[in-house]
């Protein structure tokens, strides 16, 4: 869950900088198109059509399971765990990166036609100078708040993807719970997950403080 969250922030944010550059273009309109399509596929299709694929056709990844069967978690090294972990994060990546993409695709073209931008482009700035002293500044905080505010998202998407690869975690944990009847460990798994999205929350009003300071100095 964390790796998909990670790069479905790092990959959306840099499709929708290269989206709001390209506004209009054949390469928007690609990228674009993509990201409307996997937002409206389910995680679970995805899953399906990813082991089809590269596990079943290909033979380039496993199966499932989070380790080589016959093998105990603790004799597994590192490079085999990424190695399992693949196409379980390729699934949930692919269908969260699209509404972050879209959304920095929006803020990014707001800024491009703001009237600072405007007056740096008459300065002589090229498009790099001005993503780097505008653009990141503008578009990372509504995407920190997006970005953050969907964990519950994410967690409710594993549950599904969890099942599909046999996976074992959070996810795979509250489906046994609720057909067995484990109130106790069905409970605990939707405190800590609440928990997970206030913390989520606090560290993005932290963030906020070191991108742009004056939000910090109009909490104060």
């Amino acid at each position: 869950m964390a790796s998909a969250w990670l790069l479905s922030a790092i990959i959306g944010y840099i499709l929708g900088i290269i989206m709001g550059l390209f506004r209009g273009r054949k390469l928007d309109r690609f990228i674009k198109s993509i990201c409307i399509i996997l937002l409206s596929t389910p995680s679970f299709w995805i899953g399906l059509l990813l082991l089809i694929v590269f596990s079943t056709y290909l033979g380039w990844f496993p199966i499932g399971l989070s380790v080589p069967i016959g093998q105990t978690s603790d004799k597994v090294a590192l490079g085999t765990r990424i190695y399992h972990m693949v196409l379980p994060v390729a699934t949930l990546c692919l269908g969260s990166f699209g509404e972050i993409a879209l959304h920095t695709r929006e803020k990014m073209i707001s800024v491009l036609q703001s009237d600072y931008v405007l007056f740096a482009r008459a300065r002589g700035k090229d498009n790099i100078q001005i993503i780097k002293d505008h653009g990141i500044r503008n578009t990372l905080i509504p995407i920190i708040t997006l970005q953050f505010s969907s964990f519950s998202e994410l967690f409710a998407g594993s549950v599904l993807v969890e099942e599909i690869f046999s996976y074992p975690g959070l996810g795979q944990a509250a489906v046994q719970a609720g057909i067995k009847s484990d109130i106790p460990l069905l409970l605990g798994i939707t405190i800590f997950s609440a928990i997970f999205v206030f913390i989520g929350n606090t560290i993005a009003n932290i963030i906020y403080g070191f991108i742009d300071p004056k939000i910090m100095e109009t909490d104060i």
